[in-house]
């Protein structure tokens, strides 16, 4: 209940009951990507202070390794249910669970607040296990639309440079290796601006994301309701893995938990971009519609709260 009552938890209803309600609220888009740029760079440099603190250990290895097997995996047995269950082509099953295999950097951050709320923080290190989940979905995501094949290699080399260049994984990746070189010590002068009001931050973008989710679903057309209960069934099974791998490979309740919540969310920024370059042909609109104004909301609203307790359990 503790969860469900968060400031986090409780914008993005906000903006939610706004949008349904057709209010004109809303957060100009340059604001709204200032916000985000600010939550990655934030969250970034913390676990890199963190990290440096605590030093590298076998369980920042083993849990990169999961997060890794997790991003390869989860795709293929997403493509399976889109297929067979979704009734899509292979072009859009495949695009669809390229989303599914990757990341969402807002629904870790906003679990990471949660979770460290409820006194089970997870652990910096999930930082960069965050970063390293981004890219393998979206390359099984390619294979498994062309069949396994993987294209020319001036194409592969495109692919690779669009998702290893993308401006998340950049800022993620970039910000963590400053934190980690800085540490606490030169972290402190920053702390304000980074640490702060970083709360405030997240709840004025979950307010947007709120607002978006909902505008989404109401413009979407290709959404049917099979798809839509994939949108909740899929981050469902995937956060009980994920959260079971974590807590397999040693991992405390809070870093297994961060694990199930990157397991269960699905990528609506990275992923996006890097389709729209590698599968022009595949609905667009379809995948940010179930990853955006289906999963996204689930997961914030039951599906972290529902992996911190399966963790607290595992635990115990």
């Amino acid at each position: 209940m503790e969860v469900l009552l968060s400031p986090v938890i409780l914008f993005f209803v906000l903006g939610v009951l706004a949008a349904a309600a057709r209010s004109d609220l809303a957060i100009p888009e340059p604001i709204a990507k200032g916000m985000a740029l600010y939550l990655m760079a934030a969250i970034g440099l913390k676990g890199g202070v963190q990290v440096a603190e605590s030093g590298f250990s076998p369980l920042m290895a083993s849990a990169a390794v999961a997060g890794l097997a997790l991003s390869c995996l989860i795709p293929f047995g997403a493509f399976a249910l889109l297929r067979g269950v979704g009734k899509l082509s292979r072009l859009d099953a495949a695009a669809v669970a390229a989303h599914y295999g990757s990341v969402s950097v807002v629904t870790f951050v906003a679990g990471s607040e949660m979770l460290a709320a409820a006194g089970m923080p997870p652990a910096g290190f999930m930082v960069a296990v965050l970063a390293l989940m981004e890219t393998p979905a979206i390359i099984v995501g390619l294979l498994l639309a062309r069949g396994m094949r993987a294209g020319d290699a001036h194409e592969r080399g495109e692919l690779l440079r669009e998702t290893l260049l993308n401006g998340t994984v950049v800022l993620l990746l970039g910000s963590f290796v400053i934190g980690l070189v800085i540490g606490k010590p030169g972290f402190g002068p920053i702390a304000p601006v980074f640490d702060t009001g970083f709360r405030g931050v997240l709840c004025l973008f979950l307010l947007d994301m709120g607002l978006v989710a909902i505008r989404r679903l109401r413009e979407t057309r290709s959404l049917t309701l099979r798809l839509a209960s994939l949108g909740i069934l899929l981050p469902v099974v995937n956060g009980a893995i994920g959260t079971l791998l974590g807590h397999l490979v040693g991992l405390d309740a809070g870093s297994a938990a961060g694990l199930g919540i990157l397991a269960a969310s699905a990528s609506y920024i990275a992923v996006p971009a890097a389709m729209r370059l590698a599968l022009p042909q595949a609905d667009a609109g379809l995948s940010l519609a179930m990853s955006l104004a289906v999963t996204f909301p689930f997961n914030i609203a039951i599906g972290i709260p529902a992996i911190a307790a399966l963790a607290r359990w595992l635990a115990s």
